[in-house]
């Protein structure tokens, strides 16, 4: 069964700025958030709304950018990337091409699934998907063993996910 996930951003300016999230707002989401794939019909039966104020919401919630888009959540192991590793690395420089160096670097490797720029000892959080061990220790050579200014990497390898609730 394929899910269709939101991709749902409650900030801070939608709440005090643009329009105020209400619970049926946040029920909306909620429901939305578990199965992104449900008909506008049955997402209003779950809110208790009629199908057109349902409807009048989501679509007010994706004006205003509080969902951001739509899209398929896959199984890893079904995609060739059941090997799951977080990855922190560190900056020998600090200078902001260094970081955009990096970040561009990232965005075109398939390996990272996610890129955070974080607070604390290092610069940066990757979550890593590839087939196997093998292909991530390729990844960690040939990716980021190659980036000009990275000085420090450290793998977290993952062994099991009891809760996961990225969309």
């Amino acid at each position: 069964m394929r899910n269709l996930v939101p991709n749902i951003h409650l900030h801070d300016r939608f709440s005090q700025e643009n329009m105020k999230i209400d619970t049926v707002d946040r029920k909306i989401l909620h429901e939305l958030k578990r199965d992104g794939n449900l008909s506008n019909v049955e997402l209003a039966k779950r809110v208790n709304l009629s199908a057109s104020a349902c409807l009048r919401r989501v679509q007010e919630l994706e004006k205003n950018e509080v969902i951001l888009g739509y899209r398929v959540v896959t199984a890893p192991e079904a995609m060739g990337r059941g090997f799951v590793a977080y990855v922190t690395v560190g900056l020998a420089i600090h200078t902001k091409a260094a970081q955009e160096g990096f970040e561009r670097a990232m965005a075109v490797a398939n390996e990272v699934a996610e890129c955070h720029n974080i607070a604390g000892p290092f610069e940066y959080l990757l979550r890593v998907e590839t087939r196997d061990l093998a292909s991530y220790k390729r990844f960690h050579t040939e990716v980021l063993g190659t980036q000009p200014h990275v000085s420090a990497i450290s793998t977290l390898i993952v062994m099991g996910s009891p809760k996961d609730e990225r969309g």
